[in-house]
């Protein structure tokens, strides 16, 4: 169940729920270590009480209807503020009494990270003079992982028509780090006409590199 999901959906059973959680709360809260529904909670649970019973009735009105989905708003919010602040994450509360509330179970155990995968490549756009952008995306005939390909490490340099060109990323000494898929590039005046060389690299989320993407380059404008 996702943590979106735990709010019943329908009124009536929305209605039963916020009794159990607010009820079964205040007999748990010292054992759990938090404080109990407040009294604010417990008002905004009877207003949605007494609201959706007038608009059960046969001669209920527009009025009576937009007053219980206001009230129905409200208890929702409270609901959710009390799940998040005392209960989702709170290590006193056990699943079984998670289970009993119908609130989110999560998993434990940490997702391992992965080595990344696959390799990125962009296209290079001219924004004004002085700049490149590169526009990041993933290769299509390799494999991919979005937990894995966390973010991008970027290796480029600048090289004039006398030095000795870069044969792969590896040659390249600079590089940024980025989650972004646009990166714009600033050069100095002075590197207008030059070659700007880059590799990019799939980087997870604890710095580990995946292959070195091909080698690429664009004269600076």
């Amino acid at each position: 169940m996702s943590s979106k999901d735990y709010i019943p959906r329908y009124e009536r059973e929305l209605l039963d729920w916020a009794k159990e959680l607010f009820g079964y709360s205040a007999a748990n809260c010292a054992m759990w270590k938090v404080a109990p529904p407040s009294e604010e909670s417990l008002n905004l649970l009877a207003a949605y009480e007494a609201a959706l019973a007038i608009t059960e009735l046969p001669n209920r009105g527009k009025v009576d209807v937009s007053r219980k989905n206001g009230a129905k708003k409200a208890l929702v919010k409270a609901c959710r503020s009390y799940v998040q602040g005392f209960l989702a994450k709170n290590p006193y509360v056990s699943d079984v009494e998670r289970k009993r509330m119908r609130l989110t179970i999560y998993d434990k155990e940490p997702t391992p990270v992965t080595d990344p995968v696959g390799l990125a490549v962009a296209n290079i756009k001219y924004p004004n003079k002085g700049a490149l952008e590169l526009h990041i995306q993933h290769d299509d005939s390799t494999p991919a992982n979005a937990k894995a390909n966390y973010g991008y490490r970027i290796y480029y340099g600048v090289y004039s028509s006398s030095d000795t060109p870069p044969e792969s990323g590896e040659d390249l000494r600079e590089s940024l780090f980025t989650r972004k898929k646009k990166q714009l590039f600033i050069f100095k005046p002075k590197d207008s006409g030059k070659t700007a060389f880059f590799s990019i690299r799939y980087e997870n989320s604890k710095g580990k590199a995946g292959q070195w993407g091909k080698l690429f380059s664009a004269i600076i404008p």
